[in-house]
Protein backbone atom coordinates (compact mmCIF):
# COMPACT_ATOMS: atom_id res chain seq x y z
CA UNK A 1 0.00 0.00 0.00
CA UNK A 2 1.56 3.22 -0.90
CA UNK A 3 0.99 6.10 1.81
CA UNK A 4 0.02 9.25 0.91
CA UNK A 5 1.33 11.99 3.51
CA UNK A 6 -1.17 15.51 3.03
CA UNK A 7 1.42 18.70 4.04
CA UNK A 8 -0.60 21.43 5.70
CA UNK A 9 -0.42 24.44 4.57
CA UNK A 10 0.02 27.52 6.85
CA UNK A 11 -0.96 31.06 6.50
CA UNK A 12 -3.03 32.76 4.21
CA UNK A 13 -3.18 29.96 1.44
CA UNK A 14 -4.88 27.87 3.52
CA UNK A 15 -7.84 29.68 3.19
CA UNK A 16 -10.69 29.70 0.71
CA UNK A 17 -10.82 32.04 -1.94
CA UNK A 18 -14.15 33.12 -0.93
CA UNK A 19 -13.55 33.51 2.97
CA UNK A 20 -10.19 35.96 1.45
CA UNK A 21 -12.60 37.90 -0.30
CA UNK A 22 -15.37 37.96 3.10
CA UNK A 23 -12.32 39.31 4.74
CA UNK A 24 -10.95 41.70 2.49
CA UNK A 25 -14.32 43.17 1.83
CA UNK A 26 -15.30 43.89 5.52
CA UNK A 27 -11.99 44.91 6.10
CA UNK A 28 -12.35 47.96 3.70
CA UNK A 29 -15.63 48.80 4.61
CA UNK A 30 -14.88 48.72 7.86
CA UNK A 31 -11.56 51.10 6.82
CA UNK A 32 -14.16 53.52 4.89
CA UNK A 33 -16.42 53.95 8.27
CA UNK A 34 -14.14 54.93 10.06
CA UNK A 35 -12.25 57.35 7.64
CA UNK A 36 -15.87 58.47 7.45
CA UNK A 37 -15.63 59.52 11.41
CA UNK A 38 -12.59 60.35 11.25
CA UNK A 39 -13.48 63.51 8.30
CA UNK A 40 -16.65 64.04 10.02
CA UNK A 41 -14.75 64.56 13.22
CA UNK A 42 -12.25 66.84 11.64
CA UNK A 43 -14.92 68.70 10.10
CA UNK A 44 -16.87 69.07 13.71
CA UNK A 45 -13.76 70.64 15.29
CA UNK A 46 -12.75 73.19 11.97
CA UNK A 47 -16.01 73.91 9.74
CA UNK A 48 -19.28 72.80 11.18
CA UNK A 49 -19.18 75.47 13.45
CA UNK A 50 -18.25 78.39 11.95
CA UNK A 51 -21.06 77.16 8.45
CA UNK A 52 -23.98 75.87 11.10
CA UNK A 53 -23.05 77.75 13.98
CA UNK A 54 -22.28 81.38 13.36
CA UNK A 55 -23.75 83.63 15.44
CA UNK A 56 -22.80 81.25 18.66
CA UNK A 57 -20.11 81.80 20.50
CA UNK A 58 -17.27 79.66 19.18
CA UNK A 59 -16.38 77.36 22.19
CA UNK A 60 -20.49 76.70 22.19
CA UNK A 61 -20.70 76.30 18.53
CA UNK A 62 -17.42 73.77 18.81
CA UNK A 63 -19.51 72.06 21.18
CA UNK A 64 -22.51 71.57 19.40
CA UNK A 65 -20.82 70.17 16.32
CA UNK A 66 -19.45 67.48 18.58
CA UNK A 67 -22.75 67.18 20.26
CA UNK A 68 -23.57 66.18 16.60
CA UNK A 69 -20.62 63.45 15.77
CA UNK A 70 -21.71 62.02 19.49
CA UNK A 71 -25.20 61.47 18.73
CA UNK A 72 -24.05 59.54 15.75
CA UNK A 73 -21.08 57.55 17.15
CA UNK A 74 -23.66 56.57 20.34
CA UNK A 75 -26.54 56.26 18.37
CA UNK A 76 -24.64 53.21 16.03
CA UNK A 77 -25.12 50.74 18.07
CA UNK A 78 -28.61 50.95 18.81
CA UNK A 79 -29.04 51.11 15.11
CA UNK A 80 -27.08 47.96 14.99
CA UNK A 81 -29.35 45.88 17.24
CA UNK A 82 -32.82 47.41 15.39
CA UNK A 83 -31.54 46.92 12.28
CA UNK A 84 -30.09 43.11 13.07
CA UNK A 85 -33.04 42.53 14.64
CA UNK A 86 -35.16 43.42 11.56
CA UNK A 87 -32.84 41.95 9.07
CA UNK A 88 -33.73 38.68 11.30
CA UNK A 89 -37.32 39.08 10.92
CA UNK A 90 -37.32 40.76 7.65
CA UNK A 91 -34.55 39.53 5.84
CA UNK A 92 -31.17 40.82 4.60
CA UNK A 93 -32.35 42.49 1.42
CA UNK A 94 -34.84 44.31 2.80
CA UNK A 95 -33.21 46.06 5.59
CA UNK A 96 -30.46 46.82 3.52
CA UNK A 97 -33.19 48.59 1.73
CA UNK A 98 -34.72 49.86 4.42
CA UNK A 99 -31.41 51.41 5.32
CA UNK A 100 -29.86 52.65 1.95
CA UNK A 101 -33.30 54.71 1.46
CA UNK A 102 -32.94 56.09 5.05
CA UNK A 103 -29.47 57.28 4.38
CA UNK A 104 -30.72 58.82 1.27
CA UNK A 105 -33.24 60.85 2.61
CA UNK A 106 -30.94 62.18 5.27
CA UNK A 107 -28.34 63.02 3.04
CA UNK A 108 -30.78 64.80 1.25
CA UNK A 109 -31.65 66.80 4.39
CA UNK A 110 -28.27 67.31 4.96
CA UNK A 111 -27.44 69.00 1.37
CA UNK A 112 -30.48 71.05 2.08
CA UNK A 113 -29.20 72.08 5.15
CA UNK A 114 -25.85 73.16 3.74
CA UNK A 115 -27.13 74.92 0.81
CA UNK A 116 -29.34 77.20 3.15
CA UNK A 117 -26.28 77.87 5.04
CA UNK A 118 -24.56 78.61 1.54
CA UNK A 119 -27.34 80.69 0.35
CA UNK A 120 -27.20 82.92 3.80
CA UNK A 121 -23.60 83.43 3.23
CA UNK A 122 -24.21 85.85 0.36
CA UNK A 123 -21.89 83.42 -1.94
CA UNK A 124 -25.01 81.31 -3.35
CA UNK A 125 -26.65 84.45 -5.22
CA UNK A 126 -26.12 84.93 -9.04
CA UNK A 127 -24.10 87.64 -10.24
CA UNK A 128 -23.70 89.33 -13.47
CA UNK A 129 -23.18 87.21 -16.64
CA UNK A 130 -24.67 84.33 -14.58
CA UNK A 131 -21.93 83.40 -12.10
CA UNK A 132 -21.98 82.37 -9.06
CA UNK A 133 -19.37 83.89 -6.83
Amino acid sequence: MAQTHQVQQSGWRSISAKRRRTVAGGAIGTLMEYFDYYLYGLASATVFPAVFFPGDDPVVGTLSSFASFAVGFLLRPIGGLVFGHIGDRMGRKTTLMITVIGMGISRLAQVNGSLECFRRSGRGRRREWGTNL
